[in-house]
């Protein structure tokens, strides 16, 4: 020990002049930035979102799992977790509960990082003589500070605004009302949106050009009601209308499933998406639904470089509610007797059905046992032959459909079906090729209640509430069929009053107050400033 200390002293004498050279930073002294740089300078905030809604129990769980689509059982080979998933599907979730601290924590690092570079940009520490590109990136970083704001809004409610990266140490950021996030989020659109990019091309793909942020702000009026109290639906018809009219190129796909496919960047409907590649997106948890869904069987069916670990599956009862003809039943979900990518016929590997054929059923005896075969898969975003854990196809936050369909719900609510059924029958045909003439739905139909029979369906206990008083219920069953999979089933739910008052699977009603998650215990113990959310 005596000889390696002075060794290391002597080092130290000897060299008297290192070099400080960082080979995995920036240093802003060595950095003269030019315009071309501004993109992978902006790269860093936009990073979050991929965190946001993809990593391990991030936005995409809390906003399914939650709700009447989707549910993770306890299966043969494991998906307990201490109840992690059993809470969520239930609403018993509480302040320390995973989804909550995560999605609390990664949206405000993208926040985090769009402050800090918003405050490099303004202070001249990355100097940007092109007045014109600095203002533009600027925005930019505004918008999709915004953009992190909304799930903050949506998931929490009442939240700090920060808006400064260089705050004295100690600094504690105060709370904010709902309202007063909403009234923030939508200003900073409205204010910057007319400096973001209208180009719909190459350059502005997985970015926040003018029409990304139409769309959101499209979202923010759609859901105002609940944010705020008072409705927004003329307002968020006239964004809605803005992309229609836009004129850049953006339509419906031919075939709902061509938005997903693995090669999905060159889809005219998507309007902004979160950009994957199993190559350059290396943390693990990146993009991995198809691990997460599939069997350990199923590996010999994709060729898959690991083995996938069988957990969240479909609700039966959501499945149910499906016309036998609608090719989104055939296209999103993983059914039946699965094969090998040679044709031949898997068997179970374990549980009660290891060594018989694993042939997926619309049934799942309870989410406290289920076995390999119990529940449709995830099978909405195209799983490639020889995937890694992490998949290559982009995320949608917003498509084309979305617009369409936001611009139908809020015609539906202020009177107009007619106008409503023509745009939901336009999504609607793309997905009825066998019988084309199911494709049309009247302003009569959406005026009915859902087809989702609600009530608990396990092996434990049975109740029948339905749907048929559900207020548009048979809008709420198009968003299901059209977005299902896609991170935002919570939140429909909220708008149609389902989520807090109906039973399904074995799920019951916990609370009104459950349609906000709580403030993470771990924020309310570093900062005195904040409040819990009611009924927490």
């Amino acid at each position: 020990m005596k000889r390696y200390i002075w060794i290391t002293v002597l080092f130290a004498m000897a060299c008297t002049k290192l070099k400080d050279t960082s080979y995995n930073k920036i240093i802003d002294s060595q950095f003269d930035p030019t315009t071309e740089d501004l993109a992978s300078l902006v790269g860093a905030a936009y990073v979050n979102w991929r965190y946001v809604m993809n990593d391990w129990n991030g936005l995409f769980r809390a906003q399914e799992v939650s709700g009447d689509e989707v549910v993770i059982p306890a299966r043969p080979n494991g998906w307990v977790d201490g109840g992690v998933y059993l809470r969520i599907h239930e609403h018993t979730w509480t302040a320390d509960d995973d989804i909550v601290v995560q999605t609390w924590g990664r949206a405000y690092a993208g926040i985090t990082n769009c402050n800090r570079v918003i405050y490099q940009l303004e202070s001249g520490i990355i100097p940007i003589s092109d007045s014109t590109a600095k203002h533009a990136t600027l925005a930019e970083l505004h918008v999709l500070r915004a953009s992190y704001y909304y799930v903050l809004c949506d998931f929490y409610g009442n939240v700090p605004l920060v808006t400064e990266f260089n705050v004295p140490s100690g600094y504690l950021p105060t709370q904010n009302t709902r309202k007063e996030v909403y009234d923030f989020i939508v200003n900073e659109i409205n204010t910057y949106l007319p400096l973001l990019s209208a180009k719909n091309d190459g350059t502005t793909y997985g970015k926040f050009n003018q029409w990304a942020a139409h769309a959101l702000l499209a979202k923010m009026y759609l859901n105002a009601e609940v944010y705020t109290g008072v409705p927004a639906w003329a307002a968020c018809i006239k964004q809605c209308d803005t992309l229609i009219d836009s004129h850049v190129g953006f339509a419906l796909e031919a075939a709902q499933k061509n938005v997903f496919i693995t090669e999905n960047e060159n889809s005219p409907e998507i309007i902004f998406a979160l950009p994957f590649d199993e190559t350059y997106v290396t943390n693990w948890n990146a993009f991995d639904i198809h691990m997460e869904t599939l069997q350990p069987a199923n590996q010999a069916t994709y060729n898959l470089k690991s083995t996938p670990w069988g957990g969240i599956c479909a609700i039966p009862q959501f499945i149910k509610t499906y016309d036998a003809d609608d090719d989104r039943l055939r296209d999103n979900w993983i059914k039946g007797q699965q094969y090998s990518a040679g044709g031949e016929v898997l068997n179970c590997t374990m549980g009660a059905y290891s060594g018989q054929p694993l042939n997926y059923i619309n049934a799942v005896p309870g989410i406290d046992a289920s076995e390999e075969i119990h529940g449709y898969r995830l099978g909405k975003f195209e799983i490639k032959q020889k995937a890694q854990v992490q998949l290559s196809n982009d995320w949608p936050l917003f498509r084309y459909a979305d617009v369409l369909m936001m611009k139908a719900e809020s015609l539906l609510r202020t009177g107009n079906t007619a106008d409503a059924a023509t745009l939901v029958t336009t999504v609607r045909q793309r997905s009825f090729s066998t019988n084309p003439s199911k494709a049309t739905v009247t302003g009569a139909d959406l005026l009915k209640g859902s087809e989702y029979d609600y009530g608990l369906r396990n092996h434990l206990d049975s109740s029948f509430q339905g749907g048929s008083d559900v207020v548009y219920g048979r809008f709420l069953d198009e968003l299901g069929w059209e977005f299902s999979q896609e991170g935002r089933r919570r939140q429909d739910m909220i708008r149609f009053g389902v989520f807090t008052k109906k039973s399904w699977f074995s799920h019951s009603p916990n609370g009104d107050y459950r349609s906000l998650y709580p403030i993470p215990r771990t924020e309310l113990n570093k900062n005195a400033n904040l409040k819990q959310n009611a009924g927490y």
